[in-house]
């Protein structure tokens, strides 16, 4: 059922009032989704600190958004390989020392179909590193500065959690013994939805006062296929852009604005288009299926993720 909180054009930036003093740490903002919604952010007042492995690209996005928006336009970012948890690491604390407020961390960035197994420098499979143990350790890592402002979690997911084996192969984690890009891409993905999930079980349980969100984009024009798939993955998403099952880059970042910004939604959901297979269209509620909020598959997910990255949570 379409979602028809927003109107039928569904939640767009039109929403938003001044974000003057609010400002936004995002993971992959210099390209894609990611930085179309530093620019919505930027436009309403916003301070946004990205957080990009790219030097040179993100350079280049400070200097094209202080040339829309202004000199005086306050971005700025921390270079952060999330595949790296020592990089991770490193870059919080660069946070945690230059950013004196967190009203939204908004986990965007990612990787996508890598053909043939790669390890990180930490020896997980990339996609589950880079996806969900990277900014695992970061949000744990920039917590308390989030709760000091009642701030909030995004994290910006897939529906690409809905395919493959809809639970975590616990049992091989790096997939060694049977490495296919999609299934394990989907593996990160819900991966990294599980986390929000059970963050949010935990923190209902503790009082703590920060909120987390889950959206994803839809099918949008992006360079995450581009500068990751294989060759067919990336053919195929060629001949898609040319018709009406994806969406520009701007609208894809439209979820995720809304989960930092809008007031009143609901936690345990998953929220992006609302369109034709959710692919497109009104950005709403969407349907969230119970696979990805398996809370024995969440619990231990929590337990490995603490093991496997060294990074304990506090509650």
């Amino acid at each position: 059922m379409t979602d028809t909180t927003y109107g039928p054009n569904g939640w767009t930036p039109d929403r938003l009032g001044s974000l003057a003093g609010k400002t936004y740490v995002i993971t992959g903002g210099n390209a894609g989704a990611g930085f179309q919604a530093s620019r919505i952010f930027l436009s309403k007042g916003a301070k946004v600190v990205m957080l990009n492995r790219s030097a040179d690209k993100s350079t280049a996005a400070i200097k094209e958004l202080k040339e829309e928006f202004g000199g005086s336009a306050d971005v700025s970012f921390v270079r952060m390989d999330l595949s790296d948890l020592a990089s991770v690491r490193a870059a919080a604390e660069e946070v945690l020392k230059t950013v004196p407020r967190i009203d939204a961390l908004i986990c965007n960035a990612a990787i996508a179909q890598v053909p043939t197994q790669k390890l990180t420098v930490d020896g997980f499979e990339s996609q589950l590193g880079t996806n969900h143990y990277g900014h695992f350790v970061l949000c744990g890592t920039l917590f308390d500065r989030i709760e000091d402002s009642k701030g909030r979690i995004v994290v910006v997911a897939s529906l690409g959690y809905n395919l493959g084996s809809k639970t975590i192969q616990f049992d091989d984690m790096n997939w060694d013994k049977n490495y296919s890009a999609n299934p394990v891409y989907s593996q990160s993905k819900l991966a990294q939805m599980m986390f929000a999930y059970e963050l949010q079980d935990r923190l209902e349980a503790t009082g703590r006062g920060v909120q987390v969100y889950v959206c994803h984009p839809g099918s949008s024009a992006t360079s995450l296929i581009s500068t990751s798939g294989n060759w067919l993955t990336k053919l195929l998403f060629r001949l898609m852009t040319l018709t009406p099952m994806v969406q520009s880059a701007e609208k894809g970042a439209y979820p995720e604005v809304m989960c930092a910004t809008e007031d009143g939604l609901e936690q345990r959901a998953l929220f992006g288009p609302t369109g034709r297979m959710e692919f497109v269209g009104p950005v709403g509620k969407g349907t969230l299926h119970a696979h990805a909020y398996d809370k024995a598959v969440m619990t231990k997910l929590w337990h490995v993720s603490e093991e496997a990255t060294g990074f304990h949570w506090d509650f």
